[in-house]
C-alpha cells in the first residue's frame, strides 16, 4: 500500500521537529499545506527536505480536504502539527503498509491522547481523552465533512483502531488556549447557526463547567483540569455571546 501523509501547519515550530520524523518513516509522499506561518515552521520543513504549499485558512476540513486532493496516492494519513505519533503507531502503520491493501471502505482510527498545558488530561471540550478520530482512509471514498469546528471524516463503511498512542499536545500555554478559544468560537458563529442568546450564554457556560469539570473528570487533573473546565465554560459562553453581538450589529 502506497501512503501519502497530509500535514497541516501554521506557526508550528514548537512541535514540528517531533512531528515530522515519524511521518517520514511512513510516507511515500508527504504533502504539507501551510496557512501563512510567520515563525520558523517553513525553515524547519526545509531542513527535512519538505516544501510546504501555501493556502489561506478557512476551516480545518477545507484545508485538510485540499491537502488530500493533492495526494498522488489513494491511501492518505491526515495529521495536524500538534499530533505526535509514537513508535507503536508507526510500527502498526508500517505493518499495515506491508500487508494486503485494505478494502476502500475501511478506515482507521488513531488513539489520540490529549495534553493541555503540558499534562495529559481526561477531557477537554468537546472530547474525552483518548478519542479515536478517523485519520487513515482511501480518498476515493472518504473526505472530511464541512463542520466549521470539530469536523470529522465521513464516507467509510467500517473502521479499525490502530495500535499505539498519539500525543495531541493541543495547548501548551494559557495564551495558546485563549487564542484558539477566540478563533474556534468565531468560526463556529460565522459558519454555523448559533442562537443569539445572552441567557443561553450565561446558563450554558455554568452548565458546561459543571459537566466538563465534574462529570467528565476534569477534577482528576488538578489545576490543569480546572483550566480545561474553564475552557469549556468560556467556549460555550462566547459562542452564544458572539452570536448575540453579531445579531445586534445586523439589527
Amino acid at each position: 500500500m502506497k501512503l501519502t501523509v497530509c500535514l497541516l501547519t501554521f506557526d508550528s515550530q514548537r512541535l514540528l521537529r517531533e512531528v515530522i520524523p515519524p511521518l517520514l518513516e511512513l510516507a511515500d509522499e508527504l504533502v504539507v499545506v501551510d496557512s501563512g506561518s510567520s515563525d520558523d515552521t517553513l525553515a524547519i520543513c526545509a531542513a527535512f527536505g519538505l516544501a510546504p504549499i501555501h493556502r489561506p485558512y478557512r476551516t480545518h476540513a477545507d484545508q485538510m480536504n485540499h491537502a488530500v486532493s493533492l495526494a498522488r496516492n489513494d491511501w492518505v494519513l491526515c495529521i495536524d502539527s500538534d499530533e505526535v505519533l509514537d513508535a507503536r503507531t508507526v510500527a502498526g502503520l508500517r505493518g499495515l503498509k506491508a500487508g494486503p491493501e485494505p478494502e476502500a471502505g475501511t478506515a482507521f482510527r488513531l488513539s489520540r491522547h490529549w495534553h493541555v498545558l503540558g499534562r495529559e488530561v481526561h477531557a477537554i471540550y468537546p472530547v474525552s481523552s483518548p478519542d479515536y478520530p478517523v485519520r487513515l482512509f482511501n480518498r476515493s471514498r472518504v473526505r472530511f465533512n464541512d463542520a466549521p469546528v470539530d469536523d470529522k471524516a465521513v464516507g467509510f463503511a467500517r473502521t479499525e483502531i490502530l495500535p499505539g498512542r498519539v500525543r495531541h499536545d493541543t495547548f501548551r500555554t494559557l495564551g495558546e488556549m485563549q487564542q484558539k478559544l477566540d478563533a474556534y468560537t468565531s468560526r463556529r458563529v460565522r459558519y454555523s447557526r448559533v442562537s443569539p442568546s445572552l441567557a443561553r450564554a450565561a446558563a450554558g457556560g455554568v452548565l458546561a463547567f459543571l459537566k466538563w469539570y465534574f462529570r467528565k473528570g476534569g477534577w482528576r487533573d488538578g489545576l490543569v483540569g480546572l483550566a480545561a473546565g474553564a475552557y469549556a465554560a468560556a467556549y460555550t459562553f462566547l459562542k452564544y455571546f458572539k452570536s448575540w453581538q453579531s445579531a445586534r450589529r445586523r439589527a
